[in-house]
C-alpha cells in the first residue's frame, strides 16, 4: 500500500511545482525524499501509519532537517486505526503529519491547515489581538461571550491572550462576532532540536575512522543511522552528505541516491571509500579514498579536491 501511496505523494509535489530527489530506497531510512520549491526546502516521510515512525527516526530526521535548513513533513494515510483528517495537522515526535488531500491543498491550492490534532481533541491558533479589538470596539464583556460559548469569563481572557481553542469553540466565537479569527497552521516554521545520541555500537569502527579524520580536519560532523549517507559534515563553506564503505554495487547505488539529494538540497555529495576504487566520481557524488583523506591538513583542501574532481567529469 505504501508503494502506492509514495508516487501519489511524489505526483502532488510535482504538480505544485516542487523538484524532488529520487526516492530512497535503501534501509533504514528515516525519510523518503527531499523536494524543493522556490524557498521551501521539505524533507519527507511517507507513511500509511504515522505511528509506524520510531522515536529514533524522528529524532534523526528532525536533525537533519535542522541541519539541511529545511521542514520535516510526514504524508500519511491514518494514526492507529483512525484516517487522518483532511484540513488537520498531527505530531508525530514534534513533526508534522498530514494526509495527501491535505498535502495538495497546501501546495497545489496554497490553502494552509487552521487544525491541528492534540490530547483532548482537534484545536485551532486564536488570534488573539483580533478578538479582544472586536470585543472592545462593539463594546462586548467577556461574561457576555462567555455566557454565549458556554465557557468562562478566564476562558475567554486565556484565548485573548493566545490561548488556543477546541474548534467547537472557535466556530462558536467566530460565528458570534461574526469574522475569521483562527490563524492558519505554519508547518514549514523552522524549530530547533536537540542532536540525537547515537550508541557506538551502531557506527562501525570504520565509520568512527573516517568521522575522526573528517573532525581532525576541521569539520562538524552528524553521524546518520537512518540515511542513505553514513554523515552530515559541515565546514565554514561546505555542506557535505558523507557515505563511508567499500567500492562495489550497494555503494553506486547509494553514491547515485546522494547525488539526487545533493542536487535538490544544493549540498556536496562524497564517498569515502575504504580499499580501492574504481572511479572518481558516480553522477555527482565524489570518490575520496580513505588514504587521501588521512593526508588532509584542512577541510579547505578535502573541498578543492570535490571541486576540482568535478570539474574534471
Amino acid at each position: 500500500m505504501k508503494e502506492l501511496l509514495l508516487p501519489r505523494v511524489l505526483d502532488v509535489l510535482k504538480r505544485a511545482g516542487f523538484i524532488t530527489s529520487e526516492p530512497c530506497e535503501v534501509r533504514p531510512r528515516c525519510f523518503d525524499m527531499v523536494a524543493s520549491r522556490r524557498h521551501v526546502l521539505l524533507l519527507v516521510k511517507v507513511l500509511l501509519n504515522i505511528g509506524g515512525l520510531s522515536m529514533d527516526s524522528a529524532n534523526e530526521m528532525r536533525c537533519l532537517a535542522e541541519r539541511l535548513h529545511c521542514s520535516p513533513l510526514i504524508v500519511g494515510k491514518r494514526t492507529c486505526n483512525k484516517p487522518l483528517d483532511n484540513g488537520v495537522v498531527y505530531l508525530r515526535y514534534g513533526i508534522p503529519s498530514i494526509n495527501l488531500q491535505t498535502l495538495h491543498d497546501l501546495f497545489v491550492f496554497e490553502i494552509p491547515p487552521l487544525i491541528y490534532a492534540a490530547p483532548g481533541g482537534l484545536y485551532v491558533n486564536i488570534d488573539g489581538d483580533a478578538l479582544q479589538e472586536a470585543r472592545t470596539s462593539r463594546g462586548i464583556s467577556l461574561g457576555e461571550i462567555a455566557s454565549q460559548l458556554g465557557v468562562s469569563r478566564r476562558a475567554i481572557n486565556k484565548y485573548e491572550e493566545g490561548m488556543n481553542a477546541t474548534i467547537g469553540v472557535a466556530l462558536k466565537l467566530e460565528s458570534f462576532l461574526n469574522m475569521a479569527l483562527s490563524h492558519p497552521i505554519d508547518i514549514l516554521h523552522p524549530r530547533s532540536y536537540d542532536t540525537p545520541s547515537h550508541s557506538q555500537k551502531t557506527i562501525s569502527p570504520v565509520e568512527q575512522a573516517v568521522f575522526m579524520m573528517m573532525i581532525d580536519i576541521g569539520f562538524d560532523v552528524l553521524p546518520m543511522v537512518q540515511a542513505p549517507f553514513n554523515a552530515l559534515s559541515q565546514d565554514k563553506t561546505a555542506t557535505i552528505l558523507t557515505g563511508v564503505g567499500k567500492y562495489g554495487k550497494h555503494m553506486i547505488k547509494r553514491a547515485k541516491l546522494m547525488s539526487s539529494i545533493s542536487d535538490v538540497t544544493e549540498t556536496q555529495s562524497v564517498f569515502i571509500i575504504e580499499g580501492t576504487s574504481k572511479s572518481l566520481q558516480i553522477d555527482n557524488t565524489t570518490l575520496v579514498k580513505r588514504s587521501e583523506l588521512e593526508s588532509m591538513e584542512d577541510s579547505d583542501e578535502f573541498v578543492t579536491l570535490i571541486q576540482s574532481r568535478k570539474i574534471e567529469f
